[in-house]
C-alpha cells in the first residue's frame, strides 16, 4: 500500500471512529515502546504496584511489544471516549456523602468500548472488502494504551500520569492492533512547564517524578485494587472518596472550560449517583450491592471493599449522625468491613461509640479486628 493510501485508509477510520461517538482517534505504528518499558519495569523494581500481583516484568514486556500480542502487526488505532461529567451538584441528602470518581458513574467501560470497537473493525472489514486481523485492548489486556496515544498524536503525559489532550483528561482509552499498514499521527511535543497543582493537590503524596504515580498511596489504587486494610496513617487523606479519586484532574487547568461529551453509557448514573450518601451503602447486603452496581465498574471493588471505604468515608466526615449506622455494622460479616467501622467510631468519638467499642472488643475474635477496636476505644476515650 502507498503512502497516499495508507492515509486514505487512516483517514476514513477516523471518520468512522469519530461517528462512533470516540471523541479521540489517532494511529501509530506498531513498533514497540522501549522506553516506557524501561520506565515500568523501573516502577515494579522499586515495588509501586502494590498488591497488584498481575503486573509482572513479563506482562510489562509484552506490553510494550504490540508485535507480540499480534504477530504480523503493522499499526496501533487508538480511540478515547469522553466521561467529561457536567460540574457535580451535592444532592439535598440527609447525612455525610460520598464521592465515586467520573469514570465510574455510568456503564462498565470496557464493555462499553469495546463493542463500539468491534463496530469499528466491521465497518472496515466492509469498506475493504476483507477482514483485516485485529485484537482489541480496553485497559484489562497487556497493552501501553496511554503510551500507543501519546505516540498516537492524541495528547501528552501530564505531571499526574495521565493524557492530556486539547479536551481534557477525562478520557477512557481503547486501541486495535492490526495487520494493516496505516499513515501513522505524529507525536505531540509538549509537557506541563513550571505547572505542580496536581502534585500539590494529591491528598497523600502520590504524584512523584514527573509523571508517575506511587500506586500504595494513591487514592484510587486504596479504594479499588488494595483488598486488604487500608494504611492507617493513610485514611484521613481519603476524605469523602469511596471509589476512586479524582483530585488530580479537578486541579488540571487542562479540566478548565467545556470539553468533549461524554459518550453515551459513560454519563453518571442517577442512583447511587457521582455523590451517594454513605449511611445507606455501609447497610448494603450482598444482593443489594450487587443489584445498586451491575454493569457498573464500582463492582470491581466487591461488597466489603466498598463499604470498608463507606466507614472511613465516615469517620472522616465527622458527623455525630454516623454513630449509630457504625454500631450496627460493628456486626458486619465482614471482618476487613468491622475493622475500619471499628476506625471509624474511634475518629467520632462520643458515648454510645465508646461502649459499642468494648461491647464488640469483648466478642470479637479476629485479632486484627480486635487490634482496630482496642485503638478505636483509646481513640474515643481519648486517651493518649
Amino acid at each position: 500500500m502507498d503512502t497516499s493510501s495508507r492515509r486514505e485508509l487512516a483517514d476514513w477510520i477516523k471518520r468512522e471512529a469519530r461517528a462512533l461517538g470516540f471523541a479521540l482517534v489517532g494511529i501509530t505504528t506498531a513498533e514497540p515502546f522501549l522506553e516506557a518499558e524501561q520506565r515500568a519495569l523501573a516502577w515494579l523494581r522499586e515495588g509501586r504496584q502494590g498488591e497488584m500481583a498481575w503486573l509482572t516484568p513479563q506482562r510489562m514486556r509484552l506490553a510494550a511489544r504490540p508485535t507480540e500480542l499480534l504477530p504480523g502487526a503493522r499499526s496501533v488505532i487508538v480511540v478515547g471516549a469522553s466521561y467529561r461529567q457536567e460540574p457535580e451538584t451535592a444532592p439535598a441528602a440527609a447525612g455525610p456523602l460520598g464521592r465515586i470518581a467520573r469514570y465510574a458513574g455510568g456503564e462498565d467501560y470496557h464493555d462499553l468500548l469495546r463493542a463500539r470497537m468491534a463496530v469499528l473493525v466491521d465497518r472496515l472489514t466492509h469498506h475493504l472488502g476483507v477482514r483485516p486481523r485485529t485484537r482489541l485492548f480496553v485497559d484489562s489486556s497487556p497493552l501501553l494504551e496511554r503510551e500507543a496515544a501519546a505516540r498516537a498524536g492524541l495528547g501528552f503525559y501530564g505531571k499526574n500520569s495521565m493524557l492530556l489532550s486539547p479536551g481534557g483528561s477525562y478520557t477512557l482509552l481503547g486501541a486495535i492492533v492490526t495487520d494493516l499498514e496505516l499513515e501513522p499521527d505524529t507525536p505531540v511535543v509538549k509537557d506541563c512547564g513550571q505547572c505542580r497543582l496536581c502534585l500539590d493537590a494529591c491528598p497523600t503524596g502520590a504524584l512523584y517524578d514527573g509523571h508517575a504515580v506511587d500506586a500504595t498511596r494513591c487514592l484510587s489504587y486504596l479504594t479499588i485494587e488494595l483488598r486488604g486494610p487500608i494504611p492507617t496513617e493513610l485514611r484521613p487523606a481519603l476524605g469523602n472518596w469511596i471509589f476512586g479519586c479524582d483530585v488530580c484532574q479537578e486541579v488540571c487547568p487542562y479540566n478548565r472550560g467545556r470539553g468533549p461529551l461524554p459518550l453515551d453509557g459513560l454519563r453518571a448514573r442517577p442512583s447511587p449517583g457521582p455523590q451517594p450518601a454513605l449511611i445507606p451503602l455501609l447497610e448494603l447486603d450482598q444482593a443489594r450491592f450487587s443489584a445498586l452496581f451491575r454493569g457498573s465498574p464500582v463492582k470491581r471493588a466487591k461488597r466489603r471493599g466498598l463499604v470498608r471505604n463507606v466507614a472511613v468515608a465516615l469517620g472522616n466526615s465527622g458527623d455525630p449522625a454516623a454513630v449509630p449506622a457504625l454500631v450496627r455494622a460493628l456486626a458486619d460479616p465482614e471482618p476487613l468491613v468491622r475493622g475500619h467501622v471499628a476506625w471509624a467510631l474511634g475518629r467520632l468519638s462520643g458515648g454510645q461509640a465508646v461502649s459499642a467499642l468494648r461491647g464488640a472488643l469483648a466478642l470479637e475474635v479476629d485479632p486484627w479486628v480486635r487490634a482496630e477496636l482496642a485503638a478505636a476505644l483509646r481513640a474515643a476515650q481519648r486517651v493518649p
